[in-house]
């Protein structure tokens, strides 16, 4: 078994490596080498690009339960001075994946002491969850079939929530999500002479003031959710005052609490955008980014973190609404068909995910491990223990 000083070290060596989504090559070794005091059962490296996954086989027939971890980080210049700061320019741990790998890392500590007692347990570390594409990733290898979860459970540190305490809820727990860019060709001509050009400046305007009201638009569907339009970039033509602009690109964030609700809120905003665009006589084309499905936790993947909550006497809260960031775990649930992703309090005063002073609370390490070791007791049951 590891100490918490070896856990806490070891998260303090990936803060200071971190590396961007699907470059996490050097993160995997890091993470396999630890994994050989443990005597795994069965390894899997390379799994949807860097992916690994650990497997520890209980003696007796029953469920397979997969805990998913996380190894990128963000290309986010850090602002901390402390001694474990990131040693690579612009890229950090700004969402505490460096503290989810120290947690199941020390899960397989402790499996290499304690291995389950019928089925097994696979402890997946997933490549590029920033990017929406790491676990779509890992469940398309043909090497997962033979992994395939009954249950699936992963957690994420929550700062704004008290240190230490879990937030649940059954049914969507993050929501879907994808950035949209609408692509405008009209024709440019000389600003003296803008008749003979199409300028696409009237249709970016429009389609932008027709994104932001679109939310309101949308009846209130029985289990679709709310729905949000964030406009994050808009761009027209070049900045030559000589030339009237041809082209314009719009960038948006489309978010929804269900994936009912996200494809409604394609089909609505690709259809007003057509329309615009032929009344103003232009082309239009569309691209998508960063998609993430929502993450939809079972009933009894939620009843299980509960119940690990009261074994441990970890303090739990049971939202009533569902977490607005995105999440790609959502394709393990998807696969699973039971399973849950829970929030793990940061602390109240820590700051915001993704900001650049962010630094992931080492004592939330044992939390999550034992939190973990309780949903594997109860699904696997767990030798000596």
């Amino acid at each position: 078994m590891q100490s918490l000083d070896e856990l806490i070290a070891l998260r303090k060596t990936l803060h200071q490596n971190p590396e961007l989504s699907n470059q996490e090559q050097a993160t995997a070794v890091r993470i396999f080498n630890e994994f050989q005091a443990f005597s795994p059962d069965e390894v899997v490296t390379d799994l949807g690009g860097t992916g690994l996954a650990f497997v520890f086989n209980g003696a007796d027939s029953g469920p397979t339960t997969l805990i998913r971890s996380e190894l990128d980080a963000l290309p986010i210049q850090e602002t901390n001075s402390f001694a474990h700061r990131s040693q690579v320019k612009g890229v950090s741990h700004k969402c505490g994946h460096d503290g989810h790998m120290s947690i199941v890392t020390a899960l397989g500590a402790e499996l290499s002491k304690h291995r389950p007692q019928k089925g097994r347990v696979v402890l997946c570390f997933q490549p590029a969850e920033e990017t929406g594409m790491g676990a779509i990733q890992v469940v398309n290898d043909a090497r997962f079939t033979a992994l395939t979860p009954d249950y699936a459970f992963a957690l994420h540190n929550y700062p704004g929530l008290e240190l230490g305490k879990v937030a649940v809820r059954a049914g969507t727990f993050n929501c879907a999500s994808r950035g949209m860019i609408i692509h405008l060709k009209g024709k440019t001509s000389h600003a003296a002479h803008p008749e003979n050009g199409i300028s696409p400046a009237n249709a970016m305007c429009q389609i932008i003031q027709e994104l932001n009201s679109l939310p309101a638009s949308i009846p209130q569907q029985a289990g679709a959710g709310r729905n949000w339009v964030t406009v994050i970039h808009a761009k027209l033509g070049e900045i030559a005052f000589g030339t009237a602009p041809g082209d314009a690109v719009v960038m948006v964030t489309l978010r929804s609490e269900s994936n009912e609700g996200m494809q409604t809120l394609i089909e609505q905003a690709e259809r007003f955008s057509q329309a615009v665009a032929k009344s103003e006589n232009l082309s239009i084309s569309f691209e998508y980014d960063d998609v993430f499905q929502a993450s939809v936790n079972s009933q009894q993947g939620c009843d299980l973190v509960v119940r690990a909550c009261e074994t441990t006497k970890t303090p739990l809260v049971l939202l009533d609404e569902p977490m607005r960031w995105s999440e790609d775990f959502g394709q393990f649930t998807a696969t699973a068909k039971e399973g849950a992703m829970f929030a793990l309090g940061a602390g109240q005063a820590s700051p915001q995910l993704h900001n650049p002073d962010y630094d992931f609370p080492d004592g939330l390490i044992s939390v999550g491990r034992d939190l973990f070791l309780d949903i594997i007791r109860q699904l696997n049951g767990l030798e000596e223990f």
